[in-house]
């Protein structure tokens, strides 16, 4: 084992802290639902917005982005850093507008914008659909990573030596244990605390964890000589490309799958989750007003992109120059061998006490979210509609239980967190642009959304649909080749592509083939909201409404999203030793921040 006595005492300390967080909001999150899913909308910008980039900063996140590194790169990033643009794009048009919605669950906005059965018949599919399928896939790659974590760091020979092989990975009873031991531990305090306490332990893990990735990666950096002498050994490491430290694809050498995966990445995957949703709108609806929203969503996107990318990148780049590449390699397992490999005893149970902080804010997130669906968007909008509020309470803990056993079904069947990843962006890609635009265009109606979101499902695994008939000899090798290589993790830009416009095309037909929403609910709708675009006859039924202002945002998007990248840029090249280009990057930074802040403060339209 590679953790000794103090180590174990650090770890289960910080158990044992979250777990009297979830004693002490107990009573509060008992109170009702607003207070279970919500905390009663009272969150400061900072405390919401914390709690956004404490969740996307999961076990996983560490070892896919120092794995990308080692596979590709620094660029292989992109995969993630091109989401900035959508992140502005919530900040400046769809965090206020999720706020004025007043809602609970950002599932309760189809029966808000839309009319009839078939807007709560989208509701319910929506709210299975997120809670079954998004929700577990997402825990299921969280508690993968922690299961690779703990096969590094543990030592599992005893259930090797009974013929499970644990440190490989591929175990099954092995796997299941490990999975077991941290659904326990993590479902405790979630079930009883609720958003109170999942949003303060958020605020700690944050800190801890930041804490921990940013001191592996100093030492690291200390053990290899300084930034000069790290690249140096990096790009002098057998079998190291000298690009692995280039930030974007070089344009002159790189083969035409990377330059259409880049183009795809910074010109239309980025856009795609503009419009927030999930825990992301949770956080926004929990907020005091629409200032503060539009405040959480621009602290979480600097968060995100600029605290976090650089002490996992390091570690990434370190680790090629102590672990030589070998081919089949799992990328992934190297975060928690730089771990064993530098960190002594005490730092060592406090890196891996992160790293649970990490895993645990993200699925205590995802488990209160995923209850708020299956409670106020099923259970209390479909079967029992007048109960009492600790009824609905007691349901939301049942069904936090249900969801962790789907997310740990799909843990248990996972290998690789990257390749899920890109499974589930292909998956949501369908409904992208409809996700966009809704909220700015009266023509859209529920059944555009159905269309959407079945046609996008189906799109997606044609490949998983494919293979059984291929099993059974009614579609030639060659042709199921072809399938295969089209719906490999290799082209997934091209994929994503084709799902986009496919599905697309779909659902605008559809949109025009069903008839619009009803003039009352539209009015409503439009009243309540306040959004600018394409409502013609709605806005001449309502001249009252004064609609946001799109030429403010788009400034405020553009200043936004030039001070993020060049702060991850400035930073990066100051850790890597290239000072000039660092500094330049980060005058730009402060300038283009300067400007984001302003258009925040002089945005009229968001209340204080």
């Amino acid at each position: 084992m590679h953790l000794a006595l103090v180590d174990w005492i650090i770890i289960v300390g910080y158990c044992v802290f979250s777990l009297v967080v979830g004693l002490y909001y107990s009573k509060r999150a008992s109170q009702d639902i607003g207070e279970f899913f919500v905390g009663g909308k009272e969150m400061s910008w900072w405390l919401a917005g914390t709690s956004m980039v404490a969740t996307t900063f999961a076990a996983d996140t560490p070892l896919v982005v120092s794995g990308l590194v080692r596979k590709g790169g620094i660029y292989e990033n992109w995969l993630w850093w091109s989401t900035v643009t959508g992140g502005m794009v919530m900040v400046f048009f769809y965090a206020k507008l999720w706020r004025r919605a007043e809602l609970i669950t950002d599932n309760e906005f189809n029966e808000l914008r839309y009319d009839g059965k078939a807007a709560s018949a989208l509701r319910g599919a929506n709210a299975a659909y997120g809670a079954f399928i998004t929700n577990c896939i997402v825990l299921g790659w969280v508690l993968l990573a922690m299961v690779k974590i703990c096969a590094a760091l543990f030592d599992l020979s005893a259930l090797d030596a009974a013929g499970v092989s644990v440190t490989g990975i591929h175990f099954e009873w092995g796997k299941l244990i490990i999975i077991s031991a941290l659904v326990i531990m993590t479902l405790g305090y979630t079930a009883l605390s609720g958003y109170w306490g999942v949003v303060m332990t958020d605020f700690v893990q944050f800190i801890f964890a930041m804490a921990g990735a940013i001191a592996l990666a100093v030492i690291v950096v200390w053990k290899l000589g300084g930034p000069a002498e790290m690249v140096h050994k990096v790009i002098a490491a057998p079998g190291v490309d000298p690009k692995v430290i280039h930030f974007v694809p070089d344009l002159r050498t790189a083969g035409k799958l990377a330059l259409i995966t880049f183009a795809v990445q910074i010109g239309l995957q980025g856009w795609l989750g503009g419009a927030g949703g999930g825990y992301i709108a949770q956080r926004l609806f929990s907020t005091r007003n629409e200032k503060h929203a539009v405040l959480s969503a621009l602290w979480f996107n600097f968060a995100q992109f600029v605290l976090r990318s650089w002490p996992w990148v390091i570690v990434g780049l370190a680790s090629l120059a102590y672990f030589p590449l070998v081919e089949g390699e799992d990328h992934e397992l190297m975060y928690p061998k730089m771990i064993v490999e530098f960190l002594p005893t005490g730092l060592r149970g406090l890196m891996v006490a992160s790293l649970l902080a990490a895993f645990m804010s993200t699925v205590s997130t995802q488990l209160n979210w995923g209850a708020s669906y299956l409670v106020s968007d099923l259970y209390q909008r479909f079967i029992v509609r007048n109960a009492s509020e600790r009824h609905y309470v007691n349901a939301a803990r049942w069904a936090t239980l249900l969801i962790v056993a789907g997310g740990a079904f799909a843990a248990w069947q996972a290998d690789n967190i990257s390749h899920v990843w890109i499974y589930l962006m292909t998956l949501s890609a369908g409904g992208g642009i409809l996700s966009l635009i809704r909220w700015y265009w009266w023509r859209v109606n529920a059944w555009s959304e159905i269309t959407a979101l079945g046609s996008s499902l189906i799109v997606a695994n044609l490949n998983l649909i494919a293979r059984p008939f291929a099993a059974a000899g009614t579609i030639s090798a060659p042709f199921m080749s072809r399938i295969e290589w089209f719906y490999s993790s290799d082209i997934y830009p091209i994929r994503l592509v084709f799902i986009l416009v496919v599905c697309t095309s779909i659902w605008l037909a559809v949109t025009y083939l069903t008839p619009p929403v009803a003039d009352e609910r539209l009015d409503s709708f439009y009243r309540r909201v306040r959004p600018k675009g394409w409502w013609g006859p709605v806005a001449l039924r309502c001249p009252e409404v004064v609609p946001d202002n799109f030429s403010g945002g788009w400034m405020g998007c553009l200043a936004g999203t030039v001070c993020i990248y060049s702060s991850l840029f400035g930073i990066g090249y100051l850790c890597l030793a290239q000072l000039l280009w660092g500094c330049l990057f980060m005058v730009i930074a402060g300038l283009s921040g300067w400007l984001t802040l302003a258009q925040v403060s002089s945005d009229r339209s968001s209340s204080l």
